[in-house]
């Protein structure tokens, strides 16, 4: 999968929550929940997502903050794939609004 050129990549950010930003070679996204339960929860929705997407992201977490970053390794940058994740998480955050 090749990586996407910051045309294509500006053209896609309009799918996408305002909060995802562009950071350097990742889509990258903070999100805050209640608690750490109701943040582990979603970190294990979006586990799963991912597992069957067969596209990992790099992600963080500290009590109730989780930071998700989005890039295909193998492409050494933001592709499709990476927007694909990006739009099913943000569906998922939804459950938590």
């Amino acid at each position: 999968m090749e990586k996407l050129n910051e045309k294509e990549i500006l053209s896609r950010m309009k799918e996408l929550d305002p909060a995802w930003i562009v950071f350097g070679k990742f889509l990258h996204r903070e999100f805050h929940f209640k608690d750490f339960v109701e943040a582990f929860s979603f970190i294990t929705a979006v586990a799963l997502l991912a597992e069957k997407a067969n596209h990992h992201p790099n992600w963080n977490n500290a009590y109730n903050k989780v930071v998700i970053a989005l890039s295909t390794h193998d492409a050494n940058g933001i592709t499709t794939k990476d927007f694909d994740l990006a739009k099913a998480i943000d569906k998922i955050v939804l459950k938590y609004g």
